[in-house]
């Protein structure tokens, strides 16, 4: 029983990473270092973006298998740091495989960050970027202000529409950054309106998954590394083609930004 709690434990560990946006060789190398802590020296697993697959080896004809769905999901990298520190000290022997999992499902309930917090991070990241991108101090202040009322707008949407597809999503970001843009723009808030719309669209920007994406590529974990940059250039050109819908109209029925 020990030894398939020991198993458990490293599934576990597992999940929670690639959960939360860590790469495929890290999940690999954590659940490996478990169960080898645990004296499950015949283990092997198998794990790609959306699943992992572990199998013991009992004896010649007894083998214990478990097998984890895993839905492609935002990172939370606070969760990732977690586990790789409990798989430190469980390496020391420091927990049961029992007390392991328990330990394990506390990293997993973790509260996010406060709501304000994620709105203020939001809105300094718009801003430094468009800063960044060549913006002016009013470019930056603009884009601070649309990047956290984008946060705000997001988290409103996937909380009343608890099934709305991540396409959709990112597609009505885009709409809905580059509006306030516009809009803030025409008030006369900021100097370019192009800078404005770069630093605003940042928080949608799927730079961990387009990076991890890279480094499973690199490291030969193929299938898993094309899965997720799929999934990255997706929300990538939902955000292009959000933000276009809205330049578009917008010259139509305006007849141009001036």
């Amino acid at each position: 029983m020990e030894g398939n709690e020991g198993l458990d434990a490293a599934a576990l560990a597992g999940r929670i990473l690639l959960q939360n946006g860590a790469e495929i060789f890290r999940v690999e190398e954590t659940i490996e270092r478990i169960a080898k802590s645990y004296g499950l020296e015949g283990n092997s697993s198998f794990v790609l973006s959306s699943g992992i697959f572990i199998t013991e080896e009992k004896d010649d004809k007894h083998f214990y298998a478990n097998v984890k769905h895993i839905p492609l999901s935002t990172a939370h990298l606070d969760k990732v740091a977690a586990v790789n520190q409990l798989s430190r000290e469980i390496e020391t022997g420091k927990y049961t495989p029992g007390e392991a999992i328990e330990e394990l499902h506390k990293i997993q309930n973790m509260p996010e960050n406060p709501k304000v917090a994620q709105v203020i991070a939001a809105g300094v990241g718009s801003g430094c970027f468009a800063y960044l991108f060549g913006g002016s101090i009013f470019d930056s202040l603009t884009a601070f202000l649309v990047g956290g009322l984008l946060w705000v707008f997001l988290g409103i949407m996937s909380r009343r529409k608890k099934r709305m597809t991540k396409i959709m999503l990112n597609l009505s970001g885009g709409m809905f950054s580059t509006t306030l843009s516009i809009l803030a723009y025409r008030l006369g808030m900021g100097d370019n309106l192009n800078h404005i719309i770069i630093g605003s669209i940042i928080p949608l920007v799927p730079g961990v998954a387009f990076t991890n994406a890279i480094r499973d590529i690199s490291n030969e974990d193929y299938i898993s590394g094309i899965v997720r940059l799929v999934d990255a250039l997706l929300i990538a050109f939902c955000i292009a083609l959000g933000v276009g819908i809205v330049i578009t109209v917008y010259h139509k029925v305006m007849g141009g930004i001036g």
